[in-house]
């Protein structure tokens, strides 16, 4: 029987994966995932078993992976950034757990929100929450109580998927939600390609955030009462009264 490593891998480029991901697929004999994802590895692992397929696929890739650690292979499962932020750790662990399987690790990777908050600086350096503007697997109800509920709670906020081609007008939405607690002023931002070709980031209002062009790339931030813009940086004061 083999084994399946649940792997993030993080935002993209390679010096920015964790040395313990790094041993898993140099050890694995199969690496699964989003053919997105298993493009950003290949030229570094061209030896290996790949299977890949697209999105929507991820219950089809989970068992497939279980089939190979079944025959007896040592399988990475691939996610971008952290494996157990929106990534592959629940559903791998969901239909293992179905079949009795107990050999699933999971190995942590660097998510876009801690990625894309260095880039801009300290955007989440005190208490943040993360929400996904995704309605593919979540209602819009419940995303909409979730933004009201942090802004009420004067949390930085980091968005992840705040459009795609099928909910272009989803971030305007949640800054129209943010907006009816939180001031016009609040410092943001966003990060756009972390870690990989085609990376910028721009700071710029809550009311400015509204009218940007984003897709499924950009991850958004959004400060807290306290945070501010410093020669730059977006920065969240750990509170030390400096």
């Amino acid at each position: 029987m083999g084994r399946i490593y649940v792997t993030g891998i993080g935002p993209g480029d390679i010096k920015m994966m964790t040395q313990q991901a790094l041993e898993i697929l140099d050890r694995s004999d199969v690496i699964c995932g989003y053919r997105t994802y298993i493009q950003l590895i290949k030229e570094y692992f061209p030896d290996k078993e790949y299977y890949e397929n697209g999105m929507r696929g991820e219950a089809e890739r989970c068992r497939k992976c279980l089939e190979y650690a079944k025959a007896g292979k040592t399988v990475a499962l691939i996610c971008s950034g952290d494996a157990g932020v929106y990534g592959m750790a629940s559903p791998m662990l969901e239909i293992a757990g179905e079949e009795g399987f107990t050999d699933v690790e999971i190995v942590p990777g660097v998510t876009a929100a801690l990625s894309g908050s260095a880039l801009l600086g300290a955007a989440l350096a005190n208490d943040f929450c993360v929400i996904s503007l995704s309605d593919l697997l979540t209602p819009w109800e419940i995303i909409e109580k979730r933004l009201k509920c942090a802004a009420e709670a004067d949390l930085c906020i980091a968005i992840y998927n705040p459009a795609s081609n099928g909910r272009a007008g989803h971030l305007k939405k949640a800054c129209g939600v943010l907006l009816e607690s939180v001031p016009p002023d609040r410092a943001c931002g966003y990060v756009r390609n972390i870690g990989r070709e085609g990376c910028e980031k721009k700071i710029c209002t809550l009311s400015e955030l509204a009218g940007e062009n984003v897709d499924m790339s950009v991850t958004v931030f959004v400060g807290n009462s306290q945070t501010r813009i410093i020669e730059g940086c977006l920065v969240t004061p750990r509170g030390y009264g400096i």
